[in-house]
Parts: C-alpha cells; structure tokens; sequence
C-alpha cells in the first residue's frame, strides 16, 4: 500500500557497494550486515571522513563489529504493550504513534526500531489506515498524533498528504508530528519537491500546526543542503525541533553537543530531548553509562545560551518518560516528565547512585519517592 517517494540519491544497500572500505574491512563486517542492515546513500557518506577511522559521521551509518556484542532486547521500550493494531500504539493518554513506513534514507546503528529491519514480517508498521483512523476518531482525549516508522517521508507526498489531510479531519486532532531523518540523510527529498511544501503549507494551519521532528546527531550534519531544507520546512508553515540520543563516539562530548544545540537554535530548530541510547539489541557499544551521560548533557548545557539549552534528558521506559534531572556523589534524581500511567506523571524519584547504569531497570537502590509508589518496572537488558 505504502510506496516510497521518488529520490535523486544513489542509495546503497549492500557494504560491498562502499568503495572506500578495503576488502579487509568488507569482510570483517559481513556478519554485521548478516543480522543488521545496512543503507545509505551517496550524499550521506560524502560527509564522512574516510581517512579518520573514528570519524562520527562514519560511526553513525557504517556497521561495526561492536554491533555483533550479546545485550539488550528487540523492543527495549516494550511498544508491543501499547500496540492497538499493527502500526499504531497508544501509550500516552493525549497521543497517538502511527508507524507509516518500514524504510529509512539511512539505518542509524543504534537505531532502536532494528526489529523493523530485521524482520520480514510487515507486522510493525501501518497497513490498516482505516482502524487506526477510526480508532482516533473514537479517542477524543488524542490531541496529537506522531507519524514516525522507519521515515515518514521515504513516502510519496501524494501518500503521505492523503493521510495528514484525513487526521485533519479529525476535529479533536491538534498536531501533527511528522518524525524525520529526511532532513539529514537526504535534503534534496525536501528541496527538490514542491509539492511536499505545499502539503504542509496546506495543513499547518494557524490554530493546528504541523510539527517537524528532525534527527540531527551531529553538528556536521548540519550542512549547506540541510540548513536549506529546514529553512523551506520553517517557510512553509511547520514548526521544527529536534531529537538526538547521547551515542558514544559520536556526541558523548560537552563540546561536540554543545556546538549541535548552538548551531540547531541558530537555525531555528529548537533542541526538544536528548534520549538515553536504549538497550536495543546491538546497541551496547554505542551506549553511555545514565550519569556519564547526564554530567555531558549538563556541561554542555552549561556552554550555551538559554534558546540552545531548552533539551530535556530522557529515557523512553516502558512506563514512560523519565527525564534525569540530577545527580550527587551518591544520588541520582528522576522524574517522570510523561507517565503510560497518568497519574505518575511528576513522580521524582531518588535512586542511590550505579555509575555503570545504562537504563532505568539497573537501578536497585531506591531512597525515596513522591509522591506515590513506584509503577511496576520492567525487566533490563536480557
């Protein structure tokens, strides 16, 4: 049912595409690429420095044997508990999470949807367009619906116009959240199609804005190209922010995230969440201890001015959003920024300190609570 959009990119599906890798190297990534897939495309990998091993933009889509490493799970958010029906989850009482797409310009390595791309089945993403329009129209409490996937935008617009312009119709619908990487991995999707433009000049309307969520990791993603489709984005009536995990060896350093939120806000995208890297499988060595991560989060924070410094630190547990909201030499604070269960939204919590604590779950300890029990908590990492 769902098609992709018509692009001008050379894409590559297959690590033996990549001329600039050695033999040697293609070799010893094909039992990566075996379980994990692997697609870019030729715009993308020009922006990474092939002489420099280490180089973030390389470590961001060009698999690693550190992937092949024994931890987490395939859903580490438990989005199966949410599920309505196949590509539509429910798991905050005003939002509803449709999964449009099984595609993406490019596969992030930390990425934490690998289930999608890992398995044939078409099961995780959206077939019946109908139920889950007739599912939000029965739901009045859903004010606003997330189109995400795989990349919303690796539809045709004609596709993905049919459905904005259908939830428009829905009067209890506000917004509408396009999640997107396009932006990053391919802004000529965006700077070369007119007619996406229109769309959301058409339906981000004055009291019922489209809002475009991007993916920017790293500030040299944030290109010439890039900074041109934001801006036609912006001129075409959406409003725009930004999501990144903390993902070692690609922004785990004050400085380097830092000059991503600066360089964000003077494009006017504002920085929205910075997610603890969940413990999906392959993950573990692009993971960043909780507390180390807070303390980068903080100092780079602290390097910025206040239109820069407006990100939350979350992780996205199976009960909901819990931001970090601080730490002493043997404490550490959470709270429940958005809670599956509504009336823990708030809830501060206070956990003795687990500096190689990667998730919520690693955290045993607890001092205290407000104002009510702690909500049932999953299992960690398998």
């Amino acid at each position: 049912m769902w098609e992709k959009t018509l692009s001008t990119r050379k894409y590559f599906t297959r690590i033996e595409q990549l001329e600039h890798l050695s033999e040697q190297e293609k070799d010893g990534l094909r039992k990566v690429t075996e379980r994990f897939a692997f697609r870019c495309n030729d715009y993308y990998l020009s922006l990474i420095d092939w002489s420099e091993p280490d180089d973030p933009i390389r470590h961001i889509v060009i698999p690693h044997p550190k992937e092949l490493e024994r931890w987490g799970r395939l859903d580490p958010s438990n989005e199966k508990a949410y599920t309505i029906l196949p590509g539509l989850e429910h798991k905050y009482n005003s939002t509803a999470l449709l999964l449009v797409s099984n595609q993406c310009a490019g596969l992030c390595r930390y990425c934490f949807r690998k289930r999608v791309f890992i398995e044939k089945s078409q099961a995780d993403y959206l077939q019946d367009i109908e139920g889950a329009l007739e599912y939000i129209s029965e739901h009045d409490e859903i004010t606003n619906v997330l189109l995400t996937g795989g990349d919303p935008l690796m539809l045709q617009t004609g596709k993905l116009e049919n459905l904005i312009s259908r939830l428009r119709q829905i009067e209890h619908v506000q917004i509408i959240r396009i999640g997107t990487k396009i932006p990053v991995y391919n802004p000529y999707r965006i700077i070369e199609d007119p007619a996406l433009l229109q769309m959301i000049n058409t339906y981000s309307i004055d009291e019922k804005k489209l809002y475009v969520v991007t993916h920017f990791v790293h500030p040299r993603e944030i290109t010439e190209a890039a900074i041109e489709a934001c801006d036609l984005i912006q001129n075409a009536g959406a409003k725009m922010c930004n999501q990144t995990p903390l993902v070692r060896g690609i922004n785990d350093n004050p400085d380097t995230l830092a000059e991503l939120f600066a360089k964000l806000s003077f494009i006017g995208v504002i920085p929205y969440y910075v997610f603890q890297c969940r413990p999906a499988v392959g993950n573990k060595g692009y993971t960043v201890p909780i507390e180390e991560a807070y303390e980068i989060f903080e100092q780079a924070k602290s390097k910025v001015s206040g239109l820069a410094k407006r990100a939350r630190f979350v992780m996205s547990h199976s009960t909901g959003k819990i931001e970090v909201v601080g730490k002493t030499k043997n404490r550490v604070y959470f709270k429940y920024h958005r809670a599956a269960d509504d009336k823990d939204s708030g809830k501060f919590l206070v956990f003795r300190s687990n500096p190689k604590a990667c998730w919520f779950d690693d955290y045993d300890e607890i001092i205290r609570q407000y104002p009510i029990e702690l909500p049932y908590r999953a299992h960690g990492p398998d």
